[in-house]
Formats: C-alpha cells, sequence, structure tokens
C-alpha cells in the first residue's frame, strides 16, 4: 500500500541578501517533504495517472527516463507499493552491461524490469508514445499504462494543479515558480493559480526554446480543455544543460542550503533558485513581489 502524503506541505519563508535588497520576498513551498518513496512533484504528477491505472484495471506501468531519472525511481517505488508491475525502458544501450548507479539499483530494487535502448530508439520510443502511437510498445509489453517521459500528461497536470490551492492569499503579487524539465508541473501551476497571480518556469535544459512553451500549451488544451497566459518559461538558467551543474551553481547552492538549513537538490531545485536571485538582482521583479518556489525534489542520496 502507498502511504499517505503529507499535504499541504510547508511553506517556509526564506527572504534575504538579494531578495531583500530588491523588495522581494521569498518562500519555498517543501514540496520535497511530500512523500518518503514518491517525492516532491513525482507525487503531484503520479497520483492521479496510479489512480486511474488501478480504476482501468492495469497491472503494468511502463515508462522512460534517464540513468538518473527520478521519475523511473518513483514510478518504480509507487507500482511496488500498489502490487503493480513496471517496466522502465532507458535512455543509453550502453549502460545496459554496466554496474547499476545508485539510482537504477533503486528502481530495479522496487522490482522495476529495465530495458536499455540506444538514443536512437530511445527517442522514437517516447516520441511514439506522446503521440499516441505507443502500440509497438504494448505488442511487446503487453497490456500497460504507459507514461510519458517525467510523467508529465494531461493527468499529472491536474495533480500539480493543487499546489496552487494550498498557498493562501495569492493574488496580483504573486509570482508562483518552478524548474521546469518536461512542462507538466508548471502547466498544473499556471492553471491553478487565481486571477492576477503569475507562474514562472526556470528551464534546466539547453534549447528548450519554443518547444517546452509549445509542450505547456499543449498540456493546458488536454487537460483543461483551453490554453492559459498567465506563465512565462525563463531559458537563461539551465546551467550549460540538463544534468549540468557548474562550480559557481554548486556553491550558490552550498550557501543557500548554510543559510537556511534546507537541503537542495542540484540539476533542478539549485537552478531554479540561483535564477530567482539572479532575476530579482537585475530588478526582474516588481517592489513587494512575493516568489514562491516550489521544491520540488530532493538531493540525489551520492
Amino acid at each position: 500500500m502507498l502511504e499517505p502524503a503529507l499535504l499541504p506541505t510547508p511553506l517556509v519563508d526564506c527572504t534575504d541578501g538579494v531578495f531583500a535588497r530588491a523588495g522581494v520576498e521569498l518562500r519555498l513551498k517543501r514540496d520535497d517533504l511530500l512523500h518518503p518513496s514518491v517525492p516532491g512533484n513525482k507525487w503531484r504528477k503520479l497520483a492521479p495517472n496510479l489512480a486511474a491505472a488501478v480504476e482501468q484495471g492495469h497491472t503494468r506501468l511502463l515508462t522512460f527516463g534517464g540513468a538518473y531519472s527520478t521519475h523511473l525511481r518513483a514510478v518504480a517505488a509507487a507500482a511496488a507499493a500498489l502490487g503493480l508491475e513496471s517496466v522502465g525502458l532507458v535512455r543509453g544501450e550502453e549502460l545496459a552491461d554496466r554496474p547499476r548507479n545508485w539510482s537504477l539499483r533503486a528502481a530495479e530494487r522496487s522490482g522495476m524490469r529495465l530495458e536499455f535502448l540506444t538514443r536512437a530508439d530511445y527517442r522514437e520510443a517516447t516520441g511514439r508514445a506522446g503521440a499516441g502511437g505507443g502500440g509497438e510498445l504494448l505488442r511487446r509489453w503487453g497490456r500497460c499504462l504507459v507514461l510519458p517521459e517525467g510523467g508529465s500528461n494531461a493527468l499529472a497536470a491536474i495533480g500539480a494543479a493543487a499546489i496552487p490551492a494550498e498557498l493562501p492569499d495569492l493574488g496580483g503579487r504573486d509570482v508562483v515558480c518552478c524548474p521546469v524539465g518536461t512542462g507538466g508541473t508548471l502547466a498544473g501551476i499556471a492553471a491553478g493559480l487565481p486571477p492576477g497571480a503569475r507562474a514562472l518556469g526556470v528551464a534546466v535544459l539547453r534549447g528548450g526554446e519554443g518547444y517546452l512553451e509549445a509542450e505547456v500549451a499543449r498540456l493546458h488544451r488536454a487537460g483543461f480543455g483551453r490554453e492559459f497566459d498567465n506563465w512565462r518559461i525563463d531559458h537563461a538558467h539551465h546551467g550549460g544543460g540538463y544534468g549540468k551543474v557548474p562550480a559557481e551553481l554548486a556553491a550558490h547552492a552550498e550557501e543557500f542550503e548554510r543559510r537556511h538549513g534546507i537541503p537542495v537538490e542540484l540539476r533542478y531545485v539549485a537552478k531554479l533558485l540561483a535564477a530567482l536571485a539572479d532575476l530579482a538582482q537585475a530588478g526582474a521583479f516588481e517592489r513587494g513581489t512575493r516568489l514562491t518556489a516550489v521544491v520540488t525534489g530532493l538531493p540525489d542520496p551520492e
């Protein structure tokens, strides 16, 4: 059985330094504390998909991810807790014969069957699944619920839309912020905001301009039947690309953790916090703005 989630997650004031000088408040929405085995935005996005899987009588989940994918680990843990099988298609056939890293070991310990694909085959498989053409996957693996890379689909966006409802007194001075990998969390936040409040996403991958915006708009249409104009994505703080953590970014995260006693995950959350500090220092936010940064995950254990 899947353990209950901690809801609502804590809201912590973190205003200091550059934010105070800019006249901007910063608070953290601690979704990293949401669930012991399906942390952060992974629980938000997976919960409605898991409910649909059980309701539809599925016994197997199939999804995609890279060598250190939090999504793969989360799906594996959630499936095991619900008595479902899980299959993970992993980017990089060269990993098949190598010792498993800590992340893939964790997925396998939860019972996930891993299959390693060439990068070309992985792109083809994820592309077909995203376009609704997953018939070949079903022929290979049998009846299963196919979850996209990163878990971002219409149900995932609907799950993430609950985040603003846990934030009191949102209004015209509020900007709710999150890192963006596949767009599901940002799409949900924007859809769940009251009038006047805005959403800001910080892209963690390089070269996502246009593509990520199109993905968020697609998720809005699929999940809510309309598009929203209360959000934007910053593409200037990806740190060199997905999974890249420059020394300056790591130092910023370490200093933030030292000041506030809050562990900072490096591939997503650190980029979000660094972007907000840079934007505040540059005067991108009006004085009196209240930023709420959604902490979407925990630091890697290794």
